[in-house]
């Protein structure tokens, strides 16, 4: 537990950050999940899902949820997935 008021502060921001990072992590991971389930059965869907799944990805690199490198390797698989 924090000792001090300006630790009890940054704990608080931190939680908040945490969340916000959690949920952006999650919708990333749920579209590429989406995409997984479905490159199986209908590659045209895959498509018209794969920019939802590039944004989600893109917009978690700038918030600094993943690294760069991460996010090119996750998005050449899903491009290599729905060819």
């Amino acid at each position: 537990m924090p000792i001090t008021k300006s630790a009890e502060k940054a704990m608080r921001g931190s939680l908040r950050k945490k969340g916000q990072n959690d949920r952006r992590r999650r919708a990333m991971k749920e579209e590429i999940k989406k995409i997984d389930k479905i490159a199986k059965t209908d590659k045209t869907a895959v498509g018209k899902m794969l920019s939802t799944a590039y944004q989600a990805i893109d917009k978690a690199v700038k918030k600094g949820v993943i690294k760069k490198n991460t996010a090119a390797r996750r998005k050449s698989r899903l491009a290599k997935l729905a060819k």
